[in-house]
């Protein structure tokens, strides 16, 4: 089994804290206190947590992927939850 599916509850951490400070940064550069600079920084670190917490996601979608079928797991389907 690929390590893709054995995701730890320090990566899921991982990607809450990245989806935390993402947040942030947006907020922070909505508000528009900051100087060119440090919205370019600001901009470049957004695209890295933007990227961590794709990955996670993929990861993710592989471990319940795996877990629904471990010997094909491109059988799984979507799950869509029914609506009130």
């Amino acid at each position: 089994m690929s390590n893709v599916a054995t995701q730890t509850p320090n990566q899921i951490v991982d990607f809450e804290k990245s989806l935390d400070e993402l947040e942030q940064l947006v907020s922070r550069m909505e508000h528009g206190d900051l100087s060119l600079d440090d919205s370019l920084s600001s901009f470049e670190r957004g695209v890295a947590l933007y990227r961590n917490c794709q990955n996670a996601l993929e990861q993710a979608e592989l471990r319940v992927r795996l877990l629904l079928d471990p010997t094909d797991p491109d059988s799984a389907v979507p799950f869509h939850p029914e609506t009130p």
